[in-house]
């Protein structure tokens, strides 16, 4: 494992706790500002914005050259190679609608591909981290794929509208 992607994921894992800890904090209190973008059912509110600042204050903060593609607008070309990819909100109509199954996601990639990645599920306080040639983790525990191999017993699940 790269030194570099480690510290990516430290950094990834970090922010995703901070901005999760901040939107469900802010859910408690109500949400009041909710636009929508593309279709009527794709909608933004003011948590996924200030999740998305938090984020990209805090990579800028760290990692003033690298790129950044926010899903809330953020468009940042890097001088560094690395690239994050920011969802701030994963799951806004479920957080919209009082619903756990949202979390807060954020990722590196490069030109060789994904280094590092942090989903912080703020409901159950949940943190899968994974980093390049490190496997994924929960809760910094390692996890890893069922070993299933006959669909009759698999589970298998879908979230298209």
């Amino acid at each position: 494992m790269h030194p570099e992607a480690r510290n990516l994921t430290a950094l990834a894992a970090h922010l995703a706790v901070e901005a999760g800890a901040m939107v469900r904090d802010g859910r408690r209190h109500g949400v009041n500002d909710v636009h929508t973008k593309s279709t009527a059912t794709d909608m933004v509110t003011e948590y996924d914005r200030a999740s998305e600042r938090l984020i990209v204050d805090g990579l800028l903060g760290e990692r003033p050259d690298d790129g950044i593609v926010g899903e809330e607008g953020t468009s940042r070309p890097g001088t560094s190679g690395v690239r994050w990819l920011v969802d701030p909100i994963d799951g806004t109509t479920n957080f919209l609608y009082g619903l756990p199954g949202y979390s807060v996601s954020i990722a590196a990639a490069t030109d060789e591909g994904t280094q590092a990645a942090a989903v912080y599920v703020p409901a159950t306080e949940e943190l899968f981290t994974a980093t390049l040639g490190a496997g994924a983790r929960l809760n910094g525990q390692p996890i890893h794929p069922s070993t299933t191999t006959e669909v009759a017993r698999a589970l298998v699940a879908t979230g298209f509208a």
